[in-house]
């Protein structure tokens, strides 16, 4: 049996494809975010409902989709300056038969990384850190250390494997789902491991980057991340239902419970439910809590910088993409679309943010069970061959983008 393991591909962060610096500029070829200066003053949409004709486009659209988003239930948002959509399909417990709603918790998985990301701007932005400060200053015994930054730990080009990809971490998380994991316990698994490349020679998506920067974070402000995360992001931005759940594996009411490939002795007639599996093996790379609605906020936050972080801040940060696209300061970029997208067992999400429309996009799934030609990667019996491999949310993200008017196109693999 072939088992989609954790995020550990980029498509964590855009939904399907396994890439390299080669094809992601292949995804795009223009300027990602055409005016910068213009997305950091756009102004967060009005709680109103948007006209009835776009609300049924946008609903046609996820119908059209979810027969290929192979997950129980999805719930999906969009903010315009014009107005809110919200909505929700499907069944949040299969046992039970309780429907989805908007309101429920999932987990986020990687979209974690751009609370991280945003901590470290915040923390450069003070002077009580530098973006070029080596890893070695920080964190003793990381190989190249001294010769990777704190930058390249951001942008994915630090060339440090990935712990999720190494056969000791998938051994150890099969036979114990509930286990706990420090930062230490996720280092170790690369601790023979070479590096991929030379510090700063290409991207390579690793969960080893973010939990290094959480380390250095928690390092220069002296308290647990869970405490910044409150006290610098949840807390300003006013989202009352995100959680950081440290080593707990427990996961807020209301919730959707979360439905899972990944793990042994699973096979696609029977999913694992993975809703209360410890998430603590994602630490700063993975593993907050949230709802629709504080995404929402969250999402265009994030693109426009607003109650997060200067202009000046937001600016370089933006500029930390590549011109073509790509992946910044725990940033993705594409075709005008900004944010992330996390995968981790039992479900999936996509935030982005079009910079063309000011238009916030938020799709949560439980599931993470991808769907399509997905090659040897297992998917559930019924799975239409026919349709590209993705993700749930990815799939309904997708979808809702091109109701929209501006297609999220997903990077090619290599």
């Amino acid at each position: 049996m072939t088992v989609f393991r954790f995020p550990t591909f980029f498509s964590a962060a855009l939904g399907g494809a396994v890439l390299t610096c080669a094809s992601m500029a292949a995804a795009d070829t223009g300027v990602c975010i055409p005016d910068p200066a213009a997305l950091m003053k756009t102004p967060m949409g009005p709680d109103a409902p948007l006209p009835d004709a776009v609300a049924a486009q946008l609903d046609a659209a996820v119908r059209a989709a979810l027969p290929f988003a192979a997950a129980p239930g999805i719930i999906a948002g969009v903010q315009t300056p014009e107005g809110r959509w919200t909505a929700a399909y499907g069944i949040a417990d299969p046992e039970t038969g309780r429907a989805m709603q908007t309101g429920l918790h999932t987990r986020i998985g990687s979209l974690t990384k751009t609370f991280t990301g945003t901590l470290l701007m915040q923390l450069a932005d003070s002077g009580a850190l530098s973006l070029d400060d080596p890893i070695s200053a920080y964190v003793e015994d990381i190989p190249n250390g001294e010769r990777i930054s704190l930058r390249m730990l951001a942008n994915m080009t630090s060339g440090l494997p990935n712990y999720t990809l190494t056969d000791a971490f998938w051994a150890d998380f099969a036979a114990d789902s509930g286990r706990v994991y420090t930062p230490e316990d996720l280092l170790s698994y690369i601790a023979t491991e070479p590096p991929l490349f030379e510090p700063g020679a290409r991207f390579d998506y690793s969960n080893t980057n973010t939990v290094l920067l959480g380390m250095v974070i928690e390092q220069v402000t002296g308290q647990p991340i869970g405490d910044t995360l409150r006290t610098e992001i949840i807390e300003p931005l006013g989202l009352g239902a995100t959680v950081w759940p440290g080593r707990s594996a427990d996961l807020p009411e209301p919730l959707a419970r979360g439905f899972t490939l990944q793990g042994d002795d699973v096979s696609p007639d029977a999913p694992l439910e993975a809703t209360f599996w410890n998430p603590s093996w994602g630490w700063t790379a993975g593993e907050m809590i949230s709802t629709l609605d504080d995404l929402l906020v969250y999402g265009q936050a994030l693109a426009s910088g607003q109650g997060l972080l200067s202009e000046a801040a937001q600016a370089e940060r933006l500029a930390s993409i590549p011109a073509n696209g790509g992946y910044g300061i725990g940033l993705v970029c594409a075709g005008g679309w900004i944010g992330h997208t996390g995968s981790l067992p039992g479900y999936n999400t996509t935030l982005y943010h079009d910079a063309n429309s000011a238009t916030t996009v938020v799709v949560q799934a439980n599931s993470d069970i991808p769907a399509g030609d997905c090659g040897d990667m297992d998917v559930l019996p019924d799975n239409s061959e026919d349709a590209v491999c993705a993700t749930p949310a990815t799939r309904v993200f997708i979808a809702l983008s091109s109701a929209l008017g501006n297609e999220f196109v997903q990077p090619s693999a290599d």
